[in-house]
């Protein structure tokens, strides 16, 4: 069993309610989440924000949330998201990558690189099947460092 996991997800949520989603990371997250995992959460808008909102409240897996330039560039959304996980005492750290090019794809990219490589497993939440998307290229690079991947489209 994988002990450091990346998580990975669409920005695009809105189409659903959130009790959907808790769901979902209920099926999908929970067999995965035990004190002895380290969840890794790009902290974006989106899976990103709600997937860290729930393993907050849910279990007791460490999070390292991760930000392409800082937590201050995060929408509104994000930032309070982190917030909740720091005032909670769950978030085990925030990484500020701070990238150069950040706004860019080529920093997100970046991020989503930097936690797979840290990581042993992705879970990937996608909307639709097209390949440029973040969700894959991030389930995609995993794929070639060789490490399993679980796609849960949404």
């Amino acid at each position: 069993m994988p002990t450091a996991i990346t998580i990975t997800g669409t920005r695009a949520t809105e189409d659903r309610p959130h009790g959907e989603y808790d769901a979902i990371f209920a099926e999908y997250l929970a067999p995965f989440a035990d004190e002895a995992k380290h969840f890794y959460i790009g902290g974006a808008i989106g899976i990103d924000s709600l997937a860290l909102l729930w393993l907050t409240t849910e279990t007791r897996s460490r999070i390292t949330v991760a930000v392409p330039g800082t937590a201050v560039d995060q929408p509104s959304e994000a930032r309070q998201a982190i917030a909740t996980a720091q005032d909670k005492g769950r978030l085990s750290e925030l990484i500020e990558l701070r990238h150069s090019g950040h706004p860019s794809a080529e920093a997100y990219h970046y991020r989503n690189r930097w936690m797979v490589d840290r990581s042993e497993f992705v879970i990937a939440f996608p909307r639709g099947v097209d390949r440029t998307r973040g969700t894959w290229y991030t389930a995609d690079y995993a794929a070639g460092q060789g490490k399993p991947r679980l796609i849960v489209p949404v």
